[in-house]
This record gives C-alpha cells, sequence and structure tokens, in this order.
C-alpha cells in the first residue's frame, strides 16, 4: 500500500492514464507483497515543458513511491524491472524514460482516517 505519486503528459487518453495506473499496480503487487485492493495513486498531468527528465523528449513517466518501511532491496529491484517490463508492453513508453523513487517511512507516519495513525494502534 505504497502511496503512488505519477507525472505523465498532459493530454494523454483515459486508456493511456488506465494502463500506467494498471501497469504499476500490477508491478507493486507482484514483486512487494501488497494486497489487491490496496491502490493510492495520484496522476498528475504535466505541460511537457514542466516534466524536465534530462535531454528526454519522448514520452515520459515519473513516479514517486513513500511507503513503510521493510522491503528488500531485492524486491525494490524487482520492482523497478517489472514497472518498466509492463508499461514499455501497454502503453508503449521506452524504458529509459521512466523514473522511480521510493521514500520509506515508519508506521506512525501513515493516518488513513479519523487522524488516528492506524499501524501504531
Amino acid at each position: 500500500m505504497p502511496l503512488v505519486n505519477i507525472s505523465i503528459l498532459k493530454g494523454k487518453s483515459p486508456e493511456y492514464i488506465k494502463a500506467v495506473s494498471n501497469g504499476i499496480n500490477s508491478a507493486v503487487i507482484e514483486t512487494m507483497s501488497f494486497p489487491d485492493d490496496d491502490r493510492y495513486q495520484i496522476i498528475h498531468e504535466i505541460e511537457p515543458q514542466c516534466l524536465q527528465f534530462q535531454q528526454r523528449t519522448d514520452d515520459r513517466v515519473m513516479m514517486h513511491l513513500t511507503m513503510r518501511a521493510g522491503r528488500s532491496n531485492k524486491s525494490k529491484q524487482a520492482f523497478y524491472a517489472k514497472v518498466v517490463e509492463n508499461l514499455a508492453k501497454d502503453p508503449g513508453i521506452k524504458p529509459a524514460n521512466i523514473l522511480i523513487t521510493i521514500v520509506e517511512n515508519h508506521d506512525v507516519d501513515w493516518s488513513f482516517q479519523d487522524g488516528i495513525a492506524q499501524f501504531v494502534v
């Protein structure tokens, strides 16, 4: 159940957005053992000139995951590989144009509702 912020170029079709969302979510589930129904994603549509990614000018995606600490380096590396595989298949994004960052935090850093840190109650 990571919180996934996804930045894509503005103007993409609903099908494209769904493919990106589903490709990332299935990689999370498959490689990091999160439950199937734990999807927390925010998709940001960004003007091309505002999504700077070195010299890349083609289609590009940046994603930032925030999640509880504890996943192994091996599972993170498997996640990176699975995301680029999924997004290369559908919607056809080149693996070189996908940037992924993961930030880990602690149980007390999450409140899903009611102002309570559910993981530490």
